[in-house]
């Protein structure tokens, strides 16, 4: 009877050790293993755009990268994610150039004659070379240089039609010379009237407008919008509050209507330390200088070189508010501390931006919040996207290598530029050349066929069902998803490797061709570890945020239409081809060769144009519905192909006929 009680039960025994989520911190420069303050629950605060001007590839760089961190721990780990950005609307950038622009613009309302306007740009030229000399960055002296010495040769030109008297010659060059001394102008202008520039309208209607299309811009690249948006305009008040709080902590002081932060008192704290992210830059008073702003003009205020502005005095046509140190605005610097602070309290889990912020902005946020909650540790794991490179050199209008998003989007689509980024670690440098977008076309086209033909053999036969047999290359099937499942998992858990994650899907699909190649003599049999393989993958490129659509489709969506359409259309292709192929069959017997070339011109011409692509196989014809814009690219590179082909059998047959000749010639 001793049987009938509950038996004992031993849990399984593992000597395998499962793969942790590790992050590369730069707080300790290596890789971390993640553990959030609260549980599942992530507080994240992510450094948003100075919105300005055009988001460019640098941008995308970063946004992409972290939208894809943030996508693999959310979907993946299953991590509960508040994210915040910013978006910096009040800055010395955004200042100048609305300055600039209102007053160019005022400028060119009012026509002016011939000798004003070569007076005024000759005046402008003169203030500009004097900039030009003053810039110490070797590229933007270049591209100042050659804007300089453009504008001297329009005002040349335009001396010089003048002198001939020519109406049609002075309409043209002063035409040019006004489109090419735009920033000399605006500099110029600048320089002059910018201190009568006092409706802060002007100073809102730029960063608005520039913030409205970075938004655009983020849509186009399927980058999800952040959970909270905070603007820095809207934020005024708490940022006050939290400047008082660091005086209150003896850790800055206010020097003629600006507050500074202390920086050596607070290093001198044992808690604190200065620059945790770069000890190594502390000092480096070009960096902090730079941090300051274009209008920052403090160095006689501060009590040391490395104190940065925490509350600026306003100027005379720059925008204010009312603060208890008299109208002002906030330095760059506490602007996300108080924001990303007010959201998310005392400490955040993840704290992200690109690498470029390290020094001195990332490092004085920590020090400024550190010194506002008076205790260390406010963000727990700092990660920095890595640097962007064109070509293998550093972007800059200089090089004529700036490539804003929206240009990027001209010449690949946002899957194939999110592809590139996948194939490269996210804190690493990446170059975005012309092999980089090759590399990632040519993933795009691997996964795209490996779906398109999971798809056709699934209506083929093999589709998911009761039954079906268990051999041995269904055993060798399963073992290679399960092992794809393995890497993906210690790809992600190790710093978020998705170039390695992608390999291992490589490799599963590799297998998937190996398994239909080596059934391809049998009759097909119902296959739920195919479809398993493909819905896998997609499931992966899903997280990653290659894939949108539905979640039960395998595979890429067909461009701009609804997602069911293969579902509807695809039993009239299938009839179709059919119907095509036992055309052709009779052609044969017949020598119907017309009709044979009509039935290649339906497969090479008309069906690609409508996004329907046929391949001919020994014993039945392919049906795979493709975008539109990449059969026809297919199309034109085999033309291309084609027409070398051609070109090369010509000249062959010219240099044989060549050697004919000559052998003709009697010695």
């Amino acid at each position: 009877m001793f049987k009938r009680t509950q038996p004992s039960w031993s849990p399984p025994a593992s000597s395998v050790n499962r793969p942790v989520l590790k992050l590369y911190n730069s707080l300790t420069r290596q890789k971390e293993e993640f553990i959030c303050n609260n549980g599942n629950h992530i507080k994240w605060y992510s450094c948003g755009p100075t919105v300005y001007d055009a988001a460019h590839m640098g941008h995308a760089r970063s946004y992409i990268s972290l939208d894809i961190l943030r996508r693999i721990l959310s979907d993946y780990f299953c991590y509960d994610i508040l994210y915040v950005m910013n978006i910096t609307d009040i800055d010395d950038k955004i200042i100048k150039r609305a300055r600039q622009n209102y007053l160019y613009e005022k400028y060119m309302k009012n026509n002016r004659d011939i000798n004003s306007t070569l007076d005024d740009a000759t005046a402008a030229l003169n203030y500009y070379d004097g900039l030009v000399r003053q810039t110490t960055d070797p590229e933007k002296r270049n591209t100042m240089q050659k804007i300089f010495e453009n504008v001297a040769a329009a005002v040349k030109n335009l001396k010089s039609a003048v002198e001939m008297n020519d109406t049609e010659k002075i309409n043209t060059a002063k035409s040019k010379l006004i489109e090419s001394a735009a920033d000399p102008l605006s500099a110029w202008l600048d320089n002059r009237y910018g201190s009568t520039v006092t409706d802060n309208a002007i100073f809102e209607s730029l960063p608005r407008h520039w913030e409205n299309e970075f938004h655009k811009d983020m849509k186009a690249l399927n980058v999800q919008p952040p959970d909270v948006l905070t603007r820095v305009s809207e934020y005024v008040p708490q940022i006050i509050r939290f400047i008082e709080r660091i005086l209150d902590n003896n850790l800055a002081y206010e020097s003629n209507g600006s507050v500074y932060f202390n920086v050596s008192g607070f290093d001198e704290r044992d808690k604190h330390r200065y620059a945790r992210l770069v000890p190594e830059a502390y000092g480096d008073t070009k960096s902090l200088q730079e941090g300051e702003g274009d209008l920052s003009d403090d160095t006689t205020e501060k009590r040391s070189p490395n104190d940065f502005a925490l509350w600026k005095r306003s100027k005379a046509g720059e925008p204010s508010w009312p603060s208890p140190w008299g109208s002002g605005r906030p330095g760059w610097h506490i602007e996300c501390s108080a924001m990303a602070s007010d959201v998310c309290g005392a400490q955040l889990d993840i704290h992200t931006g690109g690498v470029d912020l390290k020094f001195p902005h990332h490092d004085n946020e920590l020090a400024q919040s550190e010194a506002h909650f008076d205790q260390p540790g406010w963000v727990k794991y700092f990660l920095h996207t890595g640097h962007l490179t064109i070509a293998g050199c550093k972007m800059s209008k200089s090089l004529k290598n700036f490539v804003t998003i929206q240009e990027a989007l001209k010449r690949h689509t946002a899957r194939q530029l999110r592809f590139a980024f996948l194939l490269h670690g996210w804190k690493d440098t990446l170059d975005y050349s012309n092999n980089t977008m090759e590399m990632a076309i040519q993933t795009e086209k691997q996964f795209n066929e490996f779906f398109l033909t999971v798809k056709d053999a699934l209506r083929s036969g093999y589709a998911e069902g009761h039954g079906g047999c268990w051999g041995p290359e269904e055993q060798q099937l399963s073992a290679k998803l399960t092992k794809a499942k393995e890497q993906v998992h210690a790809a992600l858990c190790d710093n978020i490797d998705t170039r390695s994650a992608i390999e291992a899907l490589r490799e599963l699909m590799g297998a998937s061709h190996m398994y239909l190649s080596s059934r391809a003599q049998c009759e097909p049999v119902p296959s739920p570890l195919l479809a398993s393989a493909g819905r896998y993958v997609t499931h992966v490129l899903r997280i990653f945020g290659v894939i949108t659509g539905r979640c039960d489709d395998i595979g890429f969506p067909v461009a701009d239409v609804d997602v069911s359409v293969e579902e509807r259309v695809m039993p009239y292709l299938e009839a179709l081809s059919v119907f095509r192929r036992q055309i052709r069959e009779e052609a044969r017997v017949l020598g119907a060769d017309r009709v044979l070339q009509l039935c290649d011109e339906l497969r090479d011409y008309h069906l690609p144009a409508l996004g329907v692509r046929l391949e001919d196989k020994t014993d039945r014809t392919v049906v795979k519905l493709v975008s539109r814009e990449e059969l026809m690219k297919e199309r034109e590179e085999k033309r291309i192909v084609e027409a070398g082909k051609q070109k090369m059998k010509q000249e062959m047959l010219e240099a044989q006929q060549a050697k004919g000749e000559q052998r003709k010639i009697p010695p």
